[in-house]
């Protein structure tokens, strides 16, 4: 009998452990579920979707005026960033009270998973969003400028918490980590501004007449129709010297009156030189042919 008595006991007590355990794991959910306010979560959807068509209607508005009103685009744009922050941030708060009951358990899990996830899982989120906010403040560029980024040239179209859009010449959206600005160089064009300095290289050859080249050059650039004449026209001459020739170099640095335009200010500036080149006999550098 004793031996029996013994055996029951050795038995029940993993039993009275597992219910124990059974027990405190449906108390837990009891206790989540407690802190959900259901009718705030179905009044968050309604919130999101709202969220989501106001981004959608700004970006459609800015858009549209951009393209009419050429010269108050990038500050449409700049301030579409800064609003679609904020709608982000008010957004989230928002649906944050309205779904959850705010007391000390929720606010000790809250505090909880913020600190797991940054350790862990979110680490790269959590930067990517600490780095959004760096940028938003610091500004290295601003939305609607022409950047260069790691090889990658093209305009700057969106500014989010998480990441940075770029659209490039090629009309690719190129999606990039916020964090990534925080230890690389970038480049920015015009920085805020419309206009922007192109530089286009000639070369013609050591015996062709500088001084007519150069003015061509200037005349071309300025009698361009997407030059920004209130800025200068430049053309700086220097000698190249390489293994295979000897040349004059010719460089225009002009300004283009929009960022957009950038490559047909380019082609234009480039066709009407050549063909003044041709019609005054200037001649581009013979390349020396080596004789091994």
């Amino acid at each position: 009998m004793k031996y029996t008595l013994y055996l029951l006991v050795v038995l029940l007590i993993p039993l009275n452990v597992h219910a124990e355990e059974g027990s405190s794991t449906v108390e837990n959910i009891t206790q989540f579920t407690n802190l959900i306010r259901w009718s705030g979560v179905f009044f968050s959807v309604f919130i999101m979707a709202g969220t989501w068509l106001l981004i959608k209607f700004i970006s459609s508005m800015v858009e549209s005026f951009g393209s009419q009103f050429a010269q108050y685009r990038m500050l449409m744009q700049k301030m579409q960033s800064f609003l679609q922050f904020f709608i982000y941030m008010t957004a989230g708060l928002i649906v944050f009270m309205l779904s959850f009951r705010i007391n000390d358990h929720i606010l000790a899990l809250i505090g909880g998973t913020l600190a797991v996830s940054v350790g862990f899982a979110l680490k790269d989120l959590a930067a990517s969003f600490i780095a959004g906010m760096t940028v938003m403040i610091d500004r290295p560029f601003q939305v609607g400028d022409r950047v260069t980024f790691e090889g990658n040239y093209g305009d700057i179209i969106t500014i989010g918490l998480r990441s940075v859009r770029m659209r490039t010449l090629s009309d690719d959206i190129i999606t990039i980590p916020n964090n990534k600005f925080l230890n690389e160089v970038t480049v920015s064009g015009n920085y805020g501004a419309l206009d922007m300095q192109v530089v286009i290289p000639f070369y013609i050859g050591l015996n062709e007449d500088i001084v007519l080249a150069r003015n061509l050059i200037q005349e071309a650039a300025s009698s361009s129709r997407y030059i920004h004449l209130p800025k200068p026209v430049v053309v700086l001459v220097k000698q190249v010297i390489t293994d295979n020739y000897l040349a004059i170099q010719l460089t225009c640095k002009a300004y283009v009156v929009d960022t957009g335009y950038e490559k047909l200010f380019e082609t234009d500036i480039t066709l009407r030189v050549m063909e003044q080149f041709k019609t005054n006999g200037i001649k581009p550098p013979q390349i020396a042919i080596s004789n091994s």
